[in-house]
């Protein structure tokens, strides 16, 4: 098979995997198992330049992409294993499974707040929390070239249809948007939109052009295809419609920002990776880099500094350092806050200033994105110091808070007010914008 012929695996045909001999008995029914409440897909470019096979189970982009036991509680592990063993009716394991899934905090960070309407009719593919930007889910795009283990948004991907975010309808969003000229920047996510066809992303894309969405200024793709599958963009049968399509955004007048995800420096070392992101720049697009930081594959600040390095050397902009969120296998994967700005704060210091675009580390929590800045001491009191770099309210932003010292705390749930506070200064007016679950141009909030 060519190298840049796409083979694609799952739970159905991971024994067609070349590889999977080099797992244990143990290794293959944790894949299994897990693979049965948390998504599993992968393809064969992960497989053949991104996994180092003599380093399993240990190596980072296997641990990205391939579920292992240690991501479930022992006690959700278990019982889905007896139940296998038992050979429990199909209808029984499901929903023993769905109940372990409801567990794992499905949908985090307020997300079901954020769903807009237009003349009555709710946008189930859209969300808009913050003022300038809307998520856009294309139906079409609502899966990936391979699903990342920590991934905040696996209900996508396992059938819980509840709690699915996609639209087909991009006439309701430009109606949408046209309602709504606080709007400039619009998002495409999912799931990856660049597993769409060309041709069906254009469908989406071209009517956004038009000039009478003046106040659309950036269309933003978050993309994991350059670490995935960087072919999308070099040989796939429609990559170079892909590229004109690219051309034609910025030659409307708009900035394109690819979002790239990268989570190690190993997915930016294949010359496919290499290629394509020369060939999306010379489109005029940028590409912005982003990632959470995980234990078990980043959490180190060398990892994080040689990551910067060469995003920057291959022209993108580090953008955004994130905290793994409360939702799935994060007790695996999830760095206290104040290790992760320790992390943050020496990766920061071992680059140059065009590395420090970053930012982070930041929480895409239920108010907003919260950023740790650091850990001081205030009227004689060991602090957290964070302020929103996004919040459901403008005024939020860049306003410094504190919270009571916690090595321990991974999330902001976790935290607790300083100085004997008993809330945060947002919570009563969270709670408000919640209550209400209206968005009103004149307050520019959810109120």
């Amino acid at each position: 098979m060519a190298a840049n012929s796409y083979k694609s695996y799952s739970l159905r045909n991971y024994n067609d995997i070349p590889q999977i001999h080099l797992l244990s008995g143990e290794e293959k029914s944790a894949l299994e198992i897990v693979g049965s409440v948390l998504p599993f897909k992968t393809n064969n470019y992960v497989i053949d330049q991104l996994i180092n096979w003599d380093n399993i189970p240990g190596d980072p982009i296997f641990t990205l992409t391939f579920p292992r036991k240690e991501m479930l509680k022992d006690h959700h592990y278990k019982t889905v294993e007896k139940l296998k063993n038992e050979n429990a009716s199909k209808e029984f394991l499901a929903q023993s499974i769905y109940n372990i899934r409801m567990e794992l905090n499905p949908h985090p960070a307020g997300q079901k707040h954020n769903v807009p309407t237009v003349n009555g009719i709710e946008l189930a593919g859209v969300q808009h929390k913050y003022k300038q930007t809307a998520l856009f889910f294309p139906s079409q795009g609502q899966t990936c070239h391979a699903y990342c283990t920590f991934c905040f948004r696996w209900p996508q991907f396992v059938g819980m249809n509840e709690l699915k975010f996609a639209m087909r309808e991009i006439e309701l969003l430009a109606q949408y948007v046209k309602e709504h000229r606080e709007i400039t920047d619009i998002l495409f996510t999912g799931g990856d939109p660049m597993i769409m066809k060309t041709q069906i992303l254009s469908t989406y894309i071209e009517p956004l052009l038009d000039e009478s969405l003046y106040n659309i200024q950036t269309i933003r793709i978050g993309t994991k295809a350059i670490g995935y599958w960087p072919y999308r963009f070099l040989t796939d049968d429609d990559s170079d419609d892909l590229i004109r399509l690219f051309e034609k955004i910025v030659g409307a007048g708009k900035n394109l920002a690819i979002m790239a995800h990268f989570n190690h420096p190993v997915e930016l070392e294949t010359a496919a990776a290499r290629d394509a992101m020369k060939r999306i720049r010379a489109t005029g697009a940028q590409i912005r880099t982003q990632s959470p930081i995980l234990k078990h594959i980043n959490d180190s600040p060398e990892i994080w500094a040689d990551m910067w390095r060469k995003q920057v050397n291959n022209n993108c902009i580090p953008y955004y350092m994130f905290v793994a969120r409360d939702t799935g296998a994060q007790e695996f994967f999830a760095v206290s806050l104040v290790e992760a700005w320790k992390i943050f704060r020496e990766a920061y210091q071992k680059v140059s200033g065009v590395c420090r675009t970053v930012r982070g580390p930041s929480m895409s929590s239920t108010p907003g994105k919260v950023q740790v800045l650091g850990v001081s001491e205030v009227r004689g009191e060991k602090v957290i110091v964070m302020r929103f770099l996004q919040g459901r309210d403008p005024n939020w932003v860049a306003r410094p808070f504190f919270a009571e010292y916690n090595e321990k705390a991974a999330w902001l749930d976790d935290l607790k007010p300083a100085f004997g506070e008993e809330k945060f200064f947002f919570e009563e007016e969270l709670e408000h914008l919640f209550h209400e679950h209206v968005y009103d141009d004149e307050t520019e909030n959810f109120e």
